[in-house]
């Protein structure tokens, strides 16, 4: 999922209690099987495979998912589509969906978040769905066996990274994220340590990493504060560096986007550091740095 959560939105993600705090919109969320749906059908209007209907500021979905087909791509397409509706917008609306949607497939959130992070893994290791070409260059990019996640959210990459065999460390600002990250790592068997860590300052020592990777996290960040990330993964980055971005005609909001990025970002980004440096593009673009 492309976007960054934020712990008001995740506070006791195990629990499944998405708060919608920092929400304008008040969500409802439930599986077919909680309502008397079809004596009520005419009530909702229908999406993909969710239902919803708004009452005030109270937006309320049913839908039919289960654990054994819930995923992050599953719940990025639903609510891209309920955004583009209008049903929902902004960043913390998406999030406090998308929580609500995870753990509401079961009658236990624990196992709802299980089922989501075996499905979703699954399906970007079949490269079945948009993300998988990205993690897959990624993967291919990475110079030596330790890498860095930087901004990692659910740590998707960095669980595959893990399967093939890497030592992998996550980082997120999110705390919330890294308790469930930690969660599946255990579950999948699939060893990533995690810390909590803001890319403008990371906890790391120089040199920790052979590579670190920002997989679409820059796009999140005021412009300000871009050369400060990027010069911070390079300070603890031993050979390489993999920055990915989105190419967007305008920046998402409900994924957190706060900017778009174009080649010459890249260029500008890379003349700020020193080392040799690559640009190029593939679904979105890339600049590859290996720091002095």
């Amino acid at each position: 999922m492309s976007t960054l959560l934020t712990d008001r939105l995740l506070r006791d993600p195990l629990l499944g209690d998405p708060l919608s705090a920092g929400s304008r919109t008040a969500m409802i969320v439930r599986r077919f099987g909680d309502l008397e749906l079809n004596d009520r059908a005419n009530e909702y209007q229908l999406s993909g495979r969710l239902r919803w209907r708004r009452s005030g500021d109270t937006v309320e979905l049913v839908h039919s998912y289960s654990p054994a087909d819930i995923s992050d791509s599953v719940v990025v397409s639903e609510l891209s589509a309920l955004v583009e509706q209008g049903v929902i917008a902004g960043r913390d609306d998406f999030e406090a969906a998308a929580v609500s949607l995870i753990t509401s497939v079961g009658p236990d959130p624990r196992a709802s978040w299980r089922a989501f992070y075996a499905n979703s893994v699954a399906e970007l290791r079949f490269g079945s769905v948009p993300f998988s070409p990205i993690h897959r260059r990624a993967r291919s990019l990475i110079d030596g066996d330790s890498v860095l996640e930087v901004g990692c959210c659910f740590g998707f990459f960095a669980l595959q990274c893990a399967g093939a065999g890497l030592r992998v460390t996550a980082t997120d600002i999110c705390a919330g994220a890294l308790e469930l990250l930690d969660d599946a790592s255990t579950e999948l068997r699939l060893p990533v340590a995690t810390r909590v860590g803001d890319v403008r300052a990371l906890p790391f020592a120089d040199d920790s990493f052979d590579t670190v990777t920002l997989l679409h996290l820059l796009e999140h960040l005021e412009p300000c504060d871009v050369h400060t990330a990027i010069a911070e993964s390079c300070r603890v980055a031993r050979r390489r560096v993999v920055i990915a971005v989105p190419y967007e005609e305008k920046a998402s909001p409900h994924f957190g986007h706060l900017r778009t990025v174009c080649e010459d970002d890249l260029r500008d980004w890379a003349s700020a550091v020193a080392g040799p440096s690559r640009i190029f593009a593939d679904h979105g673009g890339w600049l590859v740095i290996d720091p002095e």
